[in-house]
């Protein structure tokens, strides 16, 4: 499965400079013309790595959800999912993120979208569809994560993505940007069963 990098909101001009190099993220500065003929100092961070989400489902017609705990973050409900390594495909980090932090192997697998969370940030959510997962095994986690697995239906699932805990809000916005319709909702079911 190949997936290209979509193009970001804000491109970082050639001139810009590298202010600072963090672990996670560097940070970019450059001056900007503005529409008066004024300038201004603008930035942007750039994430070392990409990450993936998986909406994944299980041969008994079941949602894969979340619930974790990680160090001075308040207690989250959300998606398998983490960052991509270096020399990683997209495909390569969703299916160990899945078996790492659920147990789970799925056997198909589709992107359903990928966006950028932010303009100022150059990072991009890579969300894909995990079809027919299956238990294998008991998760592997990381030091700095307490996860804990449940299986919903379909409608605890639209149900949780409004509650305030939910993390991956680029679910709820690609589920707002297609409506509540019946025929939307329906149409996602289809994706994931």
């Amino acid at each position: 499965m190949k997936i290209d990098r979509p193009k970001i909101k804000q491109e970082r001009p050639k001139d810009a400079k590298k202010v600072f190099s963090g672990v996670i993220y560097d940070i970019y500065q450059w001056e900007q013309e503005l529409y008066n003929g004024s300038t201004t100092t603008f930035e942007q961070a750039k994430r070392h790595h990409d990450s993936v989400t998986i909406l994944a489902t299980t041969t008994a017609n079941k949602i894969i959800i979340t619930e974790q705990i990680q160090p001075r973050r308040e207690p989250f409900i959300g998606l398998p999912g983490g960052i991509i390594d270096s020399g990683e495909s997209i495909l390569e980090a969703a299916k160990r993120e899945l078996e790492e932090e659920t147990g789970f192997v799925a056997q198909k697998w589709d992107l359903w979208f990928a966006c950028q969370p932010s303009s100022s940030i150059d990072w991009i959510v890579y969300v894909l569809i995990a079809k027919k997962s299956v238990y294998k095994h008991n998760p592997s986690l990381d030091g700095g994560e307490k996860i804990k697995t449940k299986l919903i239906d379909f409608d605890d699932f639209i149900r949780i993505t409004h509650q305030q805990n939910f993390r991956d809000k680029e679910i709820v916005l690609e589920l707002l940007k297609h409506g509540k319709s019946k025929r939307t909702i329906s149409e996602l079911k289809r994706k994931l069963f």
